[in-house]
């Protein structure tokens, strides 16, 4: 059979064309910025929880954080953040105070223990972008929520919901009042946070100042010493947080750790295990362990009956432990 094989001329093949030849090369993917965070609470545990959990996720960065509105606003206008989560009662200038300002810079959630209708109805009148309240989510719908206020996609946990409902419910009737103390914009002159914040402003929608109500005339100059205080029946305890109860009793003779003392505020508060999990970042094995050990420097056998020690209501809750 003859041979069937091409015989080489000994000259070289040129390559074979390439058909995309003529076009030109891919731009290397360029990697996305992560999304910026100013985390603004009083409470240093609530804080260090906040920046530990959003700073695991790859596409988020908490650039600054703060325990006051002040601190808020400088770090704001300092790191140009896409989102702010802020606290509603904070000492100096408060959460609602701090408001106005914050959102001509960046998207606000609020993110506090603060439940009260009238909170909430007037920070989402003030700019919010969010309401959150302690409790009421989960780790990974807060890091949702994060994200999505950057896309101005509002979120609101149960409570804020509720009484934004209620709001739209009366038809755009007069909100009442604020409990004593917060969201005067007096408050917020006096610690140097003025309306020079709107030459700051970003052209993002719809976080422009055009898209919130400015805060109304200002009230009767306030002292920075009131500033952080409530109403009289309304006591603040020792990690930072706040809720309708008798005055805080001395809670130093319970010993208790920084970390025993935010769950005891919550159990006071009347959440459960899965919810105080969910608020401190901790599995419910671990805040069981937290409550057994409270339990035994509160020389206490029930919920109750530590919680009635702990805001002062039990009979010995001024005298000695029982």
């Amino acid at each position: 059979m003859p041979d069937q094989t091409p015989h080489s001329t000994g000259a070289p093949q040129p390559p074979p064309h390439h058909p995309f030849a003529d076009l030109p090369l891919p731009t290397p993917a360029q990697p996305a910025r992560r999304l910026r965070v100013v985390v603004a609470d009083d409470n240093p545990v609530v804080r260090a929880g906040l920046t530990a959990l959003l700073s695991g996720r790859a596409d988020i960065e908490v650039v600054a954080e703060a325990a006051g509105g002040r601190q808020a606003y400088e770090a704001a206008h300092q790191h140009r953040p896409d989102v702010v989560l802020l606290d509603v009662r904070m000492p100096g200038v408060d959460g609602i105070s701090a408001l106005p300002y914050l959102v001509q810079i960046a998207p606000v959630v609020m993110l506090t223990y603060s439940r009260e209708s009238e909170i909430v109805q007037e920070a989402l009148r003030r700019g919010a972008g969010g309401y959150l309240v302690h409790g009421e989510f989960t780790a990974d719908q807060l890091v949702d929520a994060v994200r999505d206020i950057r896309q101005g996609r509002a979120h609101f946990t149960p409570t804020a919901a509720g009484a934004l409902l209620a709001q739209l419910r009366e038809g755009g009737a007069s909100a009442p009042p604020l409990p004593e103390g917060l969201g005067q914009s007096s408050s917020a002159t006096a610690y140097g946070i003025s309306a020079s914040a709107q030459s700051h402003t970003q052209t993002q929608q719809p976080y422009s100042p055009g898209h919130f109500n400015p805060p109304p005339a200002s009230p009767p100059p306030t002292s920075p010493e009131k500033l952080s205080q409530v109403q009289p029946h309304v006591g603040q305890s020792s990690s930072g947080w706040t809720s309708g109860r008798p005055a805080t009793p001395d809670r130093s003779r319970f010993q208790l750790s920084t970390r025993e003392a935010e769950i005891m505020d919550l159990i006071a508060s009347g959440m459960n295990n899965q919810q105080i999990a969910a608020t401190c970042f901790i599995s419910e094995k671990t805040v069981k362990n937290h409550i057994n050990r409270i339990f035994a420097k509160l020389h206490s056998t029930s919920r109750s009956e530590a919680a009635a020690k702990w805001i002062g209501t039990a009979p010995d809750a001024h005298r000695g432990l029982g």
